[in-house]
């Protein structure tokens, strides 16, 4: 939870600087948690899409803020977020660099998080 709350509390629309892994996926899982709950509540007293709704728009820009920070860990553009618009290969692709360790070290998007 205090890396879900990172991302929305500190870093909301920061799209500078690196992400780790953990931290990004971290923020995905309980992301989908609430994203389900959220569904599951909005069906049960007959408003869905509301509740979820309202969610996700609010989450658009911390969720596009961490991917592009998890990119810039290891040593990508935000840009690449494009590939996943690629049938198959892109998303499986995406998925491979989401899934990558980080740049040990600084690289062009700042120092390394995991030394920190």
């Amino acid at each position: 939870m205090e890396w879900y709350m990172k991302v929305v509390k500190e870093n909301y629309a920061n799209f500078k600087g690196r992400a780790r892994r953990k931290e990004y996926w971290m923020f995905f899982l309980f992301n989908m948690i609430f994203v389900m709950v959220l569904a599951i509540v909005d069906f049960v007293i007959g408003t869905f899409p509301l509740l979820y709704g309202i969610y996700l728009l609010g989450l658009i820009i911390p969720s596009l803020a961490v991917f592009v920070r998890r990119m810039h860990d290891i040593g990508k553009s935000g840009w690449w977020i494009f590939i996943g618009l690629i049938p198959l290969i892109g998303t499986i692709w995406l998925l491979v660099l989401l899934c990558t360790d980080g740049n040990t070290g600084e690289n062009s998007y700042g120092p390394s998080t995991k030394a920190a």
